[in-house]
């Protein structure tokens, strides 16, 4: 068995997150392609648009830390299958709405349903993968955050424009809830998993994988409210919460008011506009691949970990800016060119994910993880509310684009100066606060 060629199973695993991971956010973005015509139906205007894009972010940026800690007590393969499930159950049944307060009060439990599932994203790259394999196994199933709109973003609007803007979420939901069956038959943790051999749990142990260690430390434990305040307190969790804002400010652009802004700025017809915002998540999951594999090349060059992990995110947020030269055409097709360009850049910056997997306490990646997801995607409720009264005081987004591209240069600013060295936080599980030495002085 010791000398048997090391099995591939993490891949396997690598696709369920992937898979899970389109459906996530096919399920976020679902909305911005009905809105068009919704608005018509429910007689909405810009604020409440944003309102209503929003929604999914207030429940899923409270639900995140909670949601967290219950990955780190009850691992990942029950709790993404009923996470699935319930998710894909509201998305289905956005579809019968028949009011503005029923479709607002459905898109909260999509954001309470969601909530774990990018700590437990981060948390099976983490026990699966080697610290070498982490930053290229992250950015795989962070571009289903891209791939999955870009192949699927004109399906739906054909499905809008033969059988209305309710058939988006009957077929978007549907598919949760087969792939919440299929997760919960096929995922397992490696010590759980009997398709895994002794080399490969050699491999990802030896290169620090955290098989194993994460549920152990963390299955005795209670809510930890005290280690809350200290993880939050951590100067490289607080850096990374503000880099991870600006960097999902522009992403829920794109995901929100993205189609709205070809339809009603750059005046393009349904189906136009359909094709067209394909484009930049194309651009967006080249440059999340193209982050990743950075990260790692410099790594394996001999690196530090912080060098590899810092440097496409500070590029890509210094890049994110160029979306305002749209301002400066009326040419559609450049301004598509520009708008991809600059989600392009946003993919490259969005390896915060394998930083969080690389400094996270053992016992609480999941929490963590949580943590910064709970702060990072307050942008998603900032955001679409910001470029609604935005709207509606200029009638342009303009002054939308300039919003975006200030979080951003604030992101590039934190990441370059307030997170300091990459290293492991340190907590002592019988104490209050961390052990002495150089981890808690990171503090």
């Amino acid at each position: 068995m010791s000398a048997a060629k090391p099995t591939r199973v993490r891949f396997l695993m690598l696709w369920l997150v992937f898979i899970g991971t389109v459906i996530n956010y096919v399920d976020r973005a679902n909305l911005s392609v009905a809105v068009p015509l919704l608005k018509h139906e429910f007689s909405l205007g810009p604020v409440e648009i944003g309102v209503l894009f929003s929604a999914y972010s207030w429940t899923y940026v409270l639900a995140n830390i909670p949601g967290g800690w219950i990955v780190d007590r009850f691992g990942s393969r029950v709790m993404y299958a009923l996470a699935l499930l319930f998710w894909s159950t509201f998305t289905v049944l956005q579809g019968f709405a028949g009011r503005f307060a029923t479709i607002f009060g459905l898109r909260l439990g999509v954001g309470v349903a969601e909530a774990p599932t990018f700590p437990i994203n981060n948390r099976v790259v983490s026990i699966w993968f080697a610290q070498r394999e982490r930053g290229s196994a992250t950015s795989f199933y962070l571009v289903g955050q891209y791939i999955g709109m870009a192949a699927l973003t004109p399906g739906l609007y054909w499905i809008e424009h033969a059988f209305g803007w309710r058939a988006i979420f009957w077929a978007t939901g549907l598919a949760g809830v087969v792939w919440a069956g299929v997760w919960y038959l096929l995922y397992r943790d490696p010590e759980a998993c009997r398709w895994v051999n002794e080399a490969e749990l050699r491999h990802i142990r030896t290169g620090g994988a955290l098989v194993g260690d994460a549920k152990d430390a963390a299955a005795s434990h209670s809510f930890p409210w005290r280690k809350l305040a200290i993880v939050f307190r951590n100067r490289q969790i607080i850096a990374i919460c503000v880099g991870k804002f600006a960097s999902l400010s522009s992403l829920y652009f794109f995901l929100t008011w993205f189609p709205s802004y070809l339809i009603s700025e750059r005046h393009m017809t349904v189906l136009k506009a359909g094709s067209a915002s394909a484009v930049p998540f194309v651009a967006a999951s080249i440059g999340v691949l193209a982050g990743g594999a950075l990260s790692d090349w410099l790594l394996r060059r001999g690196a530090s970990v912080g060098t590899a992990r810092k440097t496409p995110i500070i590029t890509g947020l210094l890049l994110v800016p160029t979306m305002t030269l749209a301002l400066l055409t009326n040419t559609n097709w450049v301004v598509i060119a520009i708008m991809s360009f600059a989600f392009f850049a946003q993919g490259v910056a969005s390896a915060s994910w394998s930083l969080i997997g690389d400094i996270a306490p053992k016992s609480m990646i999941g929490f963590t993880g949580g943590a910064v997801n709970f702060a990072g995607n307050l942008s998603g409720i900032v955001t679409p509310i910001a470029i609604g009264f935005i709207l509606r005081e200029t009638g342009s987004f303009g002054w939308a684009l300039g919003l975006i591209s200030l979080f951003a240069v604030l992101g590039a600013l934190s990441y370059t100066f307030l997170l300091g060295e990459v290293k492991r936080i340190e907590i002592d599980d019988d104490a209050d606060m961390p052990p002495s030495g150089a981890a808690a002085r990171s503090a």
